[in-house]
């Protein structure tokens, strides 16, 4: 993995008189995945539990190693980058799952024609250029009997990814809950290919993850704990209340769109902890199945040990 100098951002930091220094590194801008660690923030849940925490923004350098280096011990990631970060000797650990179920797919104008993973054939995928990519979108369409070879992959990983389709690109690989309901908001007239129509192609994984490192689970197990039991104590909260939680994160991040912000929480809030006995939790199964299929498609270069990438060990007891 390829390390690169780190420049943090700090979006926010909540103050106690005796509280630890925590940090944590979002995937990305601040969006409706990370509703409850900003409602958390903003009830003073983290300074009830002695945390003095700071959220920063990735630049540089992957949270993955950001995390395993110990240079923040908390961070935003993926079941896939997990996984991969692993194989090659980063030494993470996913402590929660932000969302029991995969809710991305691609995303097209209509007049593409886009209905279903065989149509992606002949047409141009943007993306960030990662194999991984092409092994979910080739999957898929050879699941519907297609022809993945003729897909044309265009790297645009920095920009607005709804401004470049039928211009740029002609499909895009998104979160529902985020830029499908911007599309929404904007009135663009789109298809899309749910990845949960084809979880028999490609197994169903969590996608975001909360991630720290083994070392600090380790050495200070109690941080993580009171960490996760304010973290919990936010998703749950939002779950209960999208309306008051997305006003929560309008207050942090003004930038964002209010009626996307609204839209996008009311849709996802239900979503958190779909079919999970509580928020967070991560089945042994998931964790398996995806990186055997990850192995099997040349994506990891050695058989994934998964009961060492996860645990529900500081998942709060109800």
């Amino acid at each position: 993995m390829v390390v690169a100098a780190i420049v943090l951002v700090i979006v926010f930091n909540s103050k106690g008189p005796t509280a630890e220094k925590v940090s944590l590194m979002l995937d990305w801008t601040p969006n409706a995945n990370h509703t409850g660690i900003y409602v958390a923030y903003d009830k003073g849940w983290f300074a009830e539990e002695g945390i003095d925490l700071e959220i920063i923004a990735p630049a540089g350098v992957t949270v993955e190693t950001v995390v395993g280096s110990g240079k923040a011990e908390f961070g935003i990631s993926f079941q896939e980058y997990v996984t991969s970060a692993r194989i090659e000797g980063v030494p993470i650990v996913s402590i929660a799952a932000i969302i029991q179920h995969n809710t991305s797919g691609f995303i097209s104008l209509k007049d593409r024609g886009i209905t279903k993973a065989a149509d992606f054939a002949g047409h141009s995928y943007g993306g960030f250029g990662l194999q991984i990519e092409k092994a979910i979108i080739s999957a898929m369409i050879t699941r519907d009997g297609g022809s993945p070879e003729s897909v044309k992959y265009v790297n645009v990983s920095e920009g607005d990814l709804l401004s470049m389709l039928g211009r740029d690109i002609d499909f895009a690989w998104i979160y529902y809950g985020v830029e499908g309901i911007e599309a929404a908001r904007r009135s663009l007239e789109v298809d899309y290919v749910e990845m949960s129509d084809y979880f028999d192609a490609v197994p169903d994984y969590y996608t975001p993850v909360i991630i720290s490192s083994e070392k600090l689970i380790a050495e200070n197990p109690q941080m993580v704990e009171r960490f996760m039991a304010a973290v919990a104590r936010g998703y749950e909260y939002t779950i209960e209340n999208p309306a008051e939680s997305a006003e929560i994160l309008l207050k942090h991040a003004p930038e964002l769109s209010p009626e996307s912000v609204k839209a996008s929480q009311d849709w996802l809030s239900p979503r958190y902890a779909e079919d999970a006995p509580q928020w967070g939790y991560q089945q042994a199964e998931v964790w398996k199945d995806f990186g055997d299929w990850m192995y099997n498609n040349g994506l990891i270069a050695g058989e994934f040990d998964y009961q060492k990438a996860y645990t529900n060990r500081f998942i709060p007891e109800k």
